[in-house]
């Protein structure tokens, strides 16, 4: 179990120096990623006219979720996030285990990104799409993010809040400038789903509600974490959540049953107002892409130094700068894989399996939040103290349980074969470790 002296050493040499507005935007940016701007028509396919009611199922279980991650996030305010709840609650191979699913969907998500956005400028620029440029797009746009990472939290920090409001701008006149032109007949156009469906479609909107683990791997920088961690928490997912729900009745209102077989729905939804608005949102897809993949350098790395620290991986990712405070070889070390991955394209299959461990987490984050109440854990201050919270446990776990039983057979066997390997890592770390300590 973690206790207040692995979690010194663990965040020794970082500095706290991330805020409530800056962890926020952390959250909002990594969670409201390139994936809104084409969400709409995904939703439309799977679930036609009950798209909304998909929305709303979803946001009600994750904010269950949000709740129980709040107060445990209050308790244990520690490098890794979710990694850090889960094992002061229930030990260190459960931590490990949800560390490697933390850190593997993260890093999967980051390359899926990334090359979405090579894609995107190629887009722009043909000439960009040859093999070699493309890769020079993906090192160029990773390097340059890297870069930010490795000057310090508060300039990462900062381009975050930058890119964020820069990125909501187009979103917001979206939604502002769209809603005048919404046909109310077009909210209930297309095809009337079965119950499969609308289970995709939940499982689907899942994966655009996710990220806020990945945010909270800086929970060891966090300035005051007992108040600024559920404050940011709370409000960035309540407002990402009304935000999704807008921008899904918007498009829907203004294409109708064509959404469905929209490859850009934001981008030609309002082409259908004015041609220019439409451009406007193109751009603001890649600068959406280039804001995730800053809030991605910020959390994800964390995790890899976190296992350092604790002994699993080489003491050169649990190394801190001693001018920027900033631990380098890990940020380092997930841009290149990630840039890895980009360029290789072999994630694309993985995108199903990074929701369902995402769903894993969270019911090992909830459980987790319920145990560090029982046993009154606190590292840092006075925690936060919700209501009911063994209701919201409840339902966050049992929400989280019914969508990875929405995916297939194989989907959920390829979780299972994930969880245990990391079960396999675990072990042979542990036996490393053991065989190299002195007599």
């Amino acid at each position: 179990m973690t206790s207040m002296a692995a979690a010194d050493t663990r965040d020794q040499g970082l500095r706290r120096g991330i805020g409530t507005f800056g962890l926020a935007a952390a959250i909002v940016n990594v969670v409201i990623g390139a994936g809104i701007f084409s969400l709409p028509a995904g939703m439309a396919r799977t679930a036609g006219p009950y798209a909304l009611i998909a929305y709303l199922l979803c946001a009600l279980a994750m904010g269950a979720v949000v709740l129980c991650f709040a107060e445990a996030g209050s308790r244990v305010p520690t490098s890794g996030g979710t990694y850090g709840y889960v094992e002061a609650a229930f030990g260190p191979l459960a931590g490990f285990v949800a560390g490697v699913l933390l850190w593997l969907s993260c890093v999967l998500a980051a390359g899926g990104i990334a090359a979405a956005f090579a894609d995107a400028l190629a887009g722009l620029l043909p000439a960009l799409a040859a093999p070699v440029a493309r890769a020079g797009v993906i090192v160029a746009i990773l390097a340059a993010l890297m870069l930010v990472n490795l000057a310090g939290v508060r300039p990462a920090s900062r381009l975050i809040a930058v890119t964020t409001v820069i990125k909501i701008v187009p979103l917001a006149l979206f939604v502002l400038v769209g809603a005048f032109f919404v046909h109310p007949a077009k909210l209930s156009a297309g095809v009337v789903p079965d119950a499969g469906g609308i289970g995709r479609a939940i499982l689907l909107s899942l994966f655009a509600f996710q990220g806020m683990e990945t945010a909270l791997g800086a929970s060891g920088e966090v300035a005051d974490p007992t108040k600024t961690l559920p404050r940011a928490l709370v409000g960035a997912m309540a407002f990402i959540a009304l935000f999704y729900i807008a921008i899904q009745l918007v498009a829907q209102g203004l294409m109708g049953a064509t959404l469905a077989g929209s490859h850009a729905p934001l981008a030609d939804a309002m082409a259908t107002i004015d041609p220019r608005l439409g451009l406007l949102l193109v751009i603001g897809t890649a600068i959406s892409m280039g804001g995730w993949l800053g809030s991605d350098l910020l959390g994800a790395p964390r995790v890899l130094f976190a296992f350092a620290r604790d002994g699993f991986l080489p003491r050169a990712l649990g190394r801190v700068s001693p001018r920027t405070s900033v631990p380098t070889m890990a940020i380092m070390t997930h841009a290149a894989i990630a840039a890895l991955l980009a360029v290789t394209g072999t994630f694309e299959t993985l995108v199903v399996l990074a929701v369902l461990a995402g769903c894993a987490l969270y019911v090992g984050g909830c459980a987790a939040a319920w145990v560090l109440r029982r046993r009154d854990v606190a590292l840092v201050g006075p925690p936060l103290r919700l209501p009911w919270l063994g209701l919201w446990t409840v339902l966050g776990c049992g929400s989280m349980v019914a969508v990875i039983l929405l995916a297939r057979w194989d989907e959920i066997g390829g979780l299972v074969a994930a969880i245990v390997g990391s079960c396999a890592l675990y072990w042979v770390a542990r036996s490393g470790q053991k065989s190299v300590r002195p007599e």
